[in-house]
């Protein structure tokens, strides 16, 4: 299995920083003032960001056009939240998260982290026309994160 891990350093408590994610991820305008990348985000099942809803994203890696369904498998308030992608996507990715961990009253850390189910060889050999999209996707999420790193410490001083 493949593991894609990134975590940044934000000085702002994680409950801030969840509510600037549960932002991102509550719209379609939001999600794509979150990353240059992001296309749209709808809610097809469900309320926004809540324990078995469905959303529906597209945003562009390594330069391709991605549609994604995901179902959210688990919210914990201020800490986590899990996703697990719908067919056809889970034949090959099993699940992404978003986590913030306290390190006092203003610091945390945001990391993410993505899963695929093969091991390397096999996902380069199957996703040849993707050679680059395991960079693309770590570049991805270091963006996400520094992004929301950005807003909320904007936030703070204001």
């Amino acid at each position: 299995m493949i593991t894609l891990k990134n975590s940044i350093e934000i000085n702002a408590s994680a409950d801030k920083v969840f509510k600037q994610l549960v932002k991102n991820l509550s719209n379609g305008e939001s999600y794509k003032l979150w990353h240059p990348e992001h296309v749209d985000l709808r809610w097809i099942k469900d309320e926004p960001v809540q324990e078995g809803s469905i959303l529906y994203a597209e945003e562009y890696l390594d330069g391709n056009l991605h549609k994604l369904k995901l179902r959210i498998t688990k919210i914990v308030p201020n800490r986590l939240i899990a996703l697990a992608p719908l067919f056809p996507l889970s034949i090959i990715a099993t699940g992404n998260s978003f986590r913030t961990i306290s390190k006092g009253e203003n610091r945390c850390v945001f990391s993410t982290e993505g899963h695929i189910r093969f091991p390397l060889w096999l996902f380069k050999k199957v996703h040849k026309s993707h050679a680059g999209k395991l960079v693309a996707s770590e570049k991805h999420m270091k963006e996400e994160a520094e992004n929301i790193k950005k807003a909320v410490e904007a936030e703070m001083t204001i």
